[in-house]
């Protein structure tokens, strides 16, 4: 170790520092991200022992403002050389906050294909390996995000703002079945609400720090999926298909959508590819031959998954457990994906 690399490790951190560092134990009544991971500190000053913390107000209520604060002042309060701690607040909107890295695009022809559940596949995948992730549920009118994760609560926020719901792996979600009184209350809207809405979970919902926001997007290339590619920075898009013998057809679809959007597909997945016969260790293929390399070749990129009809993934699902699946699948799909990405995104 060089005498530099000594010095700075033995440095002591400035009171400024160490308040930073202990802020990042409080987390947000509601979301249960720290301050900093929801992006909410905005100024730390210190004069003579006094400090000053100035965070912005989007999507806290007056309750959660007065808890956030005491929990500051508690968690200071035993600092050397700091005689005060003031706590403002200063407004804000939460599309000023979000620090978003990476909009992934999750789509579909056709509906069935089992998008939604990749969707939720490639988020936990992620988030297993470290990243902060969160899902914008963008199917309005056929949500299932919620009931996968097996969520049920209410997001909480103010009139400046919505606070996601999180998973119990710590990932964000927002979809329209959280707001409603009945997850099985039906949405009977047309193009223009669904897109409003749309555009409202991504500039009104405090994402935070994200490394990857994934959408869910509808079937088809409608107003919802067009909403998305216009007002979402998306990064890329990943295609869900079938091995049937239209799938060519539909994936070309979506692809002819992302290239008019100027959105890259970062690649395909094909859900339902076979089936493992129990205590046979045969592999069927109910829906025909495998289709996954003739449409990477038909997208222009590359095969991230063969995902096969799983019955141990759909009872998780149905019992809202995703998060305890686990396969060898399932990592070797975020691997393939971060490789698309840092061939794909420059």
């Amino acid at each position: 170790m060089t005498e530099a690399n000594q010095e700075n490790k033995q440095k002591p951190l400035t009171i400024e520092e160490e308040i930073r560092e202990r802020l990042k134990g409080v987390l947000v009544p509601g979301a249960n991200r720290s301050l900093n991971g929801l992006n909410l500190i905005r100024d730390i000053s210190v004069s003579d022992g006094n400090a000053g913390v100035t965070l912005a107000s989007a999507a806290l209520n007056s309750g959660a403002q007065n808890w956030i604060e005491a929990k500051i002042k508690e968690t200071c309060a035993n600092l050397a050389q700091l005689k005060s701690v003031e706590v403002h607040f200063t407004d804000s909107k939460p599309s000023e906050l979000n620090d978003i890295s990476h909009v992934i695009a999750v789509m579909s022809g056709k509906g069935g294909v089992g998008k939604s559940l990749m969707a939720s596949l490639i988020g936990l995948s992620l988030a297993r390996q470290g990243h902060e992730v969160g899902i914008l549920d963008a199917d309005i009118t056929g949500p299932s995000i919620p009931r996968i994760f097996g969520i049920n609560a209410r997001p909480g926020g103010s009139a400046t703002g919505i606070l996601p719901v999180l998973t119990r792996a710590g990932i964000e979600i927002m979809s329209i079945n959280l707001l409603l009184p009945n997850e099985d209350d039906a949405v009977i809207w047309r193009g223009p609400l669904i897109s409003r809405t749309i555009t409202q979970f991504w500039e009104e919902v405090l994402w935070g720090k994200l490394d990857y926001l994934i959408v869910d997007l509808p079937p088809g290339t409608a107003d919802a999926s067009l909403t998305v590619m216009q007002t979402l920075p998306v990064t890329g898009v990943i295609i869900v298909f079938t091995p049937q013998n239209l799938v060519e057809m539909i994936v070309k679809k979506a692809v002819n959508m992302a290239k008019q959007m100027s959105k890259p597909v970062l690649g395909v997945v094909e859900n339902m590819s076979y089936i493992n016969v129990p205590d046979t260790g045969k592999r069927m293929e109910p829906f025909g031959s495998s289709k996954g390399e003739e449409m990477a070749k038909v997208a222009g990129a590359p095969l991230l998954a063969q995902f096969p009809i799983d019955p141990e993934l759909a009872r998780l699902c149905d019992q809202g457990e995703i998060e305890r699946y686990d396969s060898e699948g399932l990592s070797a799909f975020a691997d393939a994906f971060l490789q698309a990405m840092s061939a794909g995104v420059r």
